[in-house]
């Protein structure tokens, strides 16, 4: 038999130099490429059962954290989280947004996923810093000028709020211009700049106009603070004030620069 002619011993020679890349890749084979793909969809539907049709990843306990005034058993009654449901089917989202629309006491909730059999409800409650009397009850109002709840019992330690809004003159003009709402964020600016002594000591913030802001303390002593603005420098002058007069009966800050007292 004839062995290969000259030219197709050139051929296989020119086949074999080629470069060693092109000479490894291989296509793979039609029975692999299936194997590999119904292993995948093996693969994901075993996720997807474990996730979602297993008792192993499902909804057992919810704990509550962070409350002071509200209970737990109020904070799980609102959130009504789904106990037996797949964890990962919870709405943490709606959860969060539930609590706040229908507990306007929580300030901030954290809904959190504890694998692999719990629900975390960290609940950071509004504090109070003012109170408005309102029909024999008082409206607690936070750091940020919102009214969050009515209450039959005044919470110790937290000044009352008046609004003294006259429906003429300047305090009338006040009014329309600024609001009651902006009025009473203003207070709130006032009570956050006071010095601790003073602060532990005020029994009420009383809001005329925007302009004219003023304190009664424990002792019937009483303080004109005039606007929120230049708080900190008010609040230094107050406290250098009632040092250097202690038997002062009221003290004016309203210009901080030139405070002064007066009574005895």
């Amino acid at each position: 038999m004839a062995g290969p002619t000259t030219a197709e011993r050139g051929e296989r020679q020119q086949e074999s130099s080629g470069p060693p890349s092109a000479r490894r890749f291989r296509r793979p084979h039609l029975r692999t490429i299936v194997i590999l793909a119904v292993a995948a969809v093996l693969l994901g539907a075993g996720a997807t059962w474990v996730l979602y049709g297993s008792s192993w990843l499902r909804v057992e306990h919810v704990s509550v954290s962070g409350t002071r005034v509200l209970t737990p058993a109020a904070v799980r009654d609102v959130a009504a989280v789904p106990v037996g449901a797949p964890m990962v089917s919870v709405d943490t989202d709606g959860i969060e947004a539930r609590l706040r629309r229908e507990l306007p006491r929580i300030g901030a909730v954290d809904v959190v996923r504890s694998w692999p059999h719990g629900i975390g409800l960290k609940v950071t409650e509004r504090t109070p810093v003012l109170l408005l009397k309102s029909g024999g009850k008082f409206v607690e109002v936070d750091d940020e000028g919102v009214r969050f709840a009515t209450v039959s019992q005044a919470p110790k330690g937290v000044p009352a709020l008046e609004l003294s809004l006259s429906r003429a003159g300047s305090a009338a003009a006040s009014l329309r211009r600024f609001g009651a709402d902006r009025l009473v964020r203003e207070a709130v600016r006032v009570a956050g700049d006071l010095p601790d002594a003073v602060a532990r000591d005020t029994r009420t913030v009383q809001v005329r106009s925007y302009d004219d802001i003023s304190l009664e303390l424990g002792d019937r002593r009483t303080v004109a603070w005039g606007s929120s603005e230049s708080g900190r420098a008010k609040a230094r002058a107050l406290t250098a004030l009632m040092k250097a007069a202690p038997g002062a009966r009221h003290f004016d800050v309203t210009v901080p620069t030139a405070p002064a007292s007066s009574g005895s």
